[in-house]
């Protein structure tokens, strides 16, 4: 079973993105804040993580860091409504980053997203 943890500064989108991972047959976490997806990270195995760079505070890539170090076959798909990282220069930062989409991208293409990178190992 492919287990996701979606780090997101907005609940209602995280819920929307759970439930339809959910409806795929996936097992999810929603955390709303760094410490949270810290702690979720420190606790379980995630196959992907869909961590929000827009997170409240600019800790995205903290997380993205504690999962390469916690969780290293963990893959990190970014979302963001910035264009700070539209140069892909979030790549070079995080190992473990495979994709970058805008956080207006549709659930379905988020989730074939995770069924890809869940898979790619």
């Amino acid at each position: 079973m492919m287990r996701v943890l979606i780090v997101v500064g907005e609940p209602a989108l995280g819920t929307v993105w759970m439930r339809h991972l959910q409806r795929m047959g996936a097992q999810v976490d929603l955390a709303v804040s760094i410490e949270q997806a810290i702690d979720k990270l420190r606790r379980a195995g995630f196959d992907v993580v869909i961590l929000d760079l827009d997170l409240p505070g600019g800790g995205a890539l903290s997380v993205a860091d504690y999962a390469g170090y916690r969780r290293p076959k963990a893959r990190v798909i970014f979302v963001t409504n910035s264009s700070f990282f539209s140069d892909g220069s979030v790549f070079s930062h995080c190992a473990n980053a495979c994709a970058m989409v805008r956080t207006g991208t549709s659930a379905t293409d988020l989730a074939a997203l995770v069924e890809h990178y869940a898979d790619a190992d």
